[in-house]
């Protein structure tokens, strides 16, 4: 059966690099659930993380749950019920738009976590924030830029010259998606030269620069970005927030397959397997994003490389097992295409090359499997959900979650 599998060791090594930034930055470093929000895992990043951020309620009340600290929410827009709810337990509501701010201020500012004098300096435990598009877009693919033309998210920052700001506490700025210190320095500065009275207004208190930082990436730039948010803590005395997703769980886990069937069909040797792209993996589709793959070999073999100081090989490893990776196609004597079992023509995970040629049976690993996957995870086509586990230091994998047909029964009503 197809199983995800987690090392919290790995994630505690992420950890531990974005603790240092937050202690030398001075910034406060929340988890972003919407990469990862696996509850059997919190436990390992509640050390280190300052909190969480949340898309909604769901995600909240899970932070909440099993993360705790500082409970941040964004969402493009909240229902009544669901904002009721989280006013009685998050620390900052952050709002995609001025209508939707005016239409719930009043409901907003009455809750006595709010405190009473919302434009003073005091921090009240409940505050309120706007999130802005600053219309300077550094991405890649638009499917994951905000800043496009046309963008639905956040308020273009000329928007906020005029407008009343009463009750509002914080700025959000989310624009990056896997990128570096520079860009994210870049977009503050085109931000700033628009909106630095509104930055130095006494009321605003702290600002979010969002997630899509890759400050675990052992070429990310760390040494700029805590220069950055030490710079603008000091001349706007703001409380500063981030809120990697990635970042905190990058290179921490893997999707094991398994062969179910190979053939030849119009000129391609075709692989299926016990996974699928759409239902578990979707940002091969989407994105386009083309994992690393690895076939694995029970016997017992001393990799050609240290996992831990090549890209070549998974993060997340069995001991008794040797992995070797895939190339593109041609680049190894048998390539094959790797398919889904779904009815989907097009839920293929991409054209790979192995040393030998694969048998029914095999496995294979997909690795960094970890962020926007299990999250993303559907039951498409019914077919079964691959099951969670950990990976612990010693060797031994315990397994969280395992899935049934119930499952799938139960979602559909």
């Amino acid at each position: 059966m197809a199983q995800f599998l987690i090392s919290p060791a790995a994630l505690q090594r992420n950890a531990a690099i974005l603790q240092e930034v937050a202690q030398q930055s001075g910034a406060h470093l929340l988890v972003a659930l919407k990469a990862f929000s696996s509850p059997s895992c919190m436990k390992y990043l509640q050390p280190y993380a300052a909190g969480c951020c949340a898309s909604g309620l769901y995600e909240a009340r899970l932070g909440a749950r099993h993360l705790g600290g500082h409970v941040a929410v964004y969402s493009p827009a909240y229902r009544e019920d669901e904002l009721r709810e989280l006013l009685d337990f998050a620390h900052h509501i952050d709002f995609n738009s001025l209508p939707q701010w005016q239409r719930h201020r009043e409901l907003c500012l009455a809750h006595p976590r709010a405190g009473k004098n919302h434009n003073s300096t005091d921090k009240p435990e409940l505050q309120f924030g706007l999130r802005v598009n600053p219309c300077f877009s550094t991405g890649h693919t638009p499917l994951y830029d905000p800043c496009i033309p046309g963008s639905r998210l956040g308020i273009p920052t000329a928007q906020l010259r005029d407008a009343d700001l009463t009750g509002i506490s914080g700025l959000h700025l989310h624009t990056l998606c896997e990128q570096g210190a520079r860009e994210l320095a870049d977009t503050f500065h085109a931000f700033e030269s628009e909106a630095r009275d509104i930055l130095a207004l006494p009321q605003i208190r702290y600002l979010n620069l969002g997630g899509g930082h890759w400050i675990t990436k052992p070429e990310y730039d760390r040494s700029l970005l805590i220069s950055l948010i030490r710079d603008i803590r000091d001349r706007y005395q703001l409380d500063v927030y981030l809120e990697p997703g990635e970042a905190w769980c990058i290179h921490t886990g893997i999707l094991r397959a398994t062969v179910l069937d190979i053939f030849d069909s119009l000129g391609y040797r075709h692989a299926i397997l016990d996974v699928s792209a759409s239902a578990h993996m979707p940002d091969v589709l989407e994105m386009p994003y083309r994992p690393d793959v690895f076939a694995v070999s029970s016997s017992p073999g001393t990799p050609q490389a240290d996992p831990g100081k090549s890209s070549l090989f998974p993060a997340v490893q069995l001991s008794d097992c040797r992995y070797e990776p895939a190339g593109r196609p041609g680049e190894h004597p048998h390539t094959y295409r790797l398919g889904a079992p779904t009815c989907l023509a097009g839920d293929v995970i991409g054209d790979y090359s192995f040393t030998r040629q694969l048998r029914v049976g095999d496995e294979l690993v997909f690795d960094d499997m970890t962020h926007y996957t299990i999250v993303k995870t559907t039951h498409f086509n019914g077919v079964p959900h691959p099951s969670i586990a950990l990976l612990h230091r010693d060797g031994r994998i315990e397994e969280t979650r395992r899935f049934h047909y119930q499952d799938f029964e139960s979602r559909l009503g």
